[in-house]
């Protein structure tokens, strides 16, 4: 099993190189993007066009051999342009069921807050049920099943802004931001001929991946580590500044992604650095701020710092 194990976080990491040699400077990123494909989550990616959201995206799909599909979001946009639909077929005498870009392993959905509720319950069914429902019948999605968001911070005309309810599925929220200029030269160079992402090769199968996603939720995590979690989460609910805490799905999703975290590390056990960490990318979106907190300019990032630093950290132990 160790030797398994190694093996996997070799490929691992070649897929971290692969992202890396695409994405310039963008190394956290790409690492807490895995830490949501290994823990089986979502990620919310927010930030300005153009700065490498799809590419990302696509990247991390060719790496691991995995079908990618992109859905732009729209106003008009139908949730059976999401799911799929039932076409009927005159020659067989039946329907048929066409999927929809949702049924692919990893998928974009760009400007998810450019369209309506009814289309964003769609999506929010697939990545909570594994499965979509169409015409009164339930299809499985298969595994992996990735999908990350996107929305631009900077528009609001036209915008229809996620419910608490489809922020608290994401597993992280993150932001790429803008390059160093270095980095963007860097950027100018190697795109100067062809596109890097045209020489990645995929280096890790489905199977595979599958596999170490099972191998991610056997590492270890102490209960006094699963005390720091709650702790944590439960100290949001009590913050001053706060309307609505962090609900158990939030404590959930920090354990999830701190084995994810951990794994890629090489390591078969949970740290608390690892949960301190993570914190502000798993809790910050999962917090609702009241009015005088809104007013006052507090966010909920800063929120989630102040709670790491009032919170004990577990003292250290030889862990397993």
């Amino acid at each position: 099993m160790k030797q398994q194990t190694f093996l996997y976080n070799s490929k691992v990491e070649k897929v971290l190189r692969n992202i890396n040699k695409v994405m310039i400077g963008k190394e956290e990123v790409a690492t807490l993007s895995l830490v949501a494909l290994l823990a089986e989550g979502h990620v919310l990616l927010e930030d300005v066009p153009g700065v490498g959201k799809t590419m990302l995206v696509r990247t991390l799909a060719k790496s691991v051999d995995c079908e990618f599909k992109r859905i732009q979001f729209t106003p008009d946009l139908l949730p059976s342009d999401v799911t799929g639909v039932s076409i009927y077929n005159p020659k067989e005498m039946e329907f048929e069921f066409r999927g929809g870009p949702i049924l692919g392993d990893i998928v974009l959905a760009d400007e998810i807050n450019r369209t309506s509720p009814k289309t964003q319950s769609s999506l929010l069914e697939a990545m909570e049920e594994m499965s979509v429902t169409v015409d009164g019948r339930t299809i499985d999605l298969s595994k992996p099943f990735f999908v990350m968001a996107t929305q631009n911070p900077i528009e609001y005309e036209g915008t229809y802004p996620l419910p608490e309810a489809q922020l608290d599925r994401f597993l992280l929220k993150l932001n790429m931001g803008y390059p160093t200029m270095d980095q963007e030269l860097e950027m100018l160079e190697r795109t100067s001929k062809e596109h890097p992402i045209q020489s990645v090769q995929a280096v890790m199968t489905k199977e595979e991946l599958n596999n170490v996603q099972k191998q991610v939720r056997e590492v270890f995590i102490d209960r006094t580590i699963q005390q720091y979690i709650v702790d944590i989460v439960t100290k949001t609910r009590t913050h001053p500044s706060v309307y609505l805490g962090v609900s158990p799905r939030g404590s959930i999703a920090l354990m999830k992604a701190a084995k994810a975290y951990a794994f890629i590390h090489d390591r078969d056990y949970v740290l608390p650095d690892d949960v301190k960490y993570l914190a502000p990318f798993v809790l910050a979106h999962r917090i609702i701020l009241n009015s005088e907190a809104k007013f006052e300019g507090i966010s909920a990032g800063s929120v989630v710092n102040q709670v790491l630093a009032d919170v004990a950290v577990p003292i250290r132990r030889e862990y397993p």
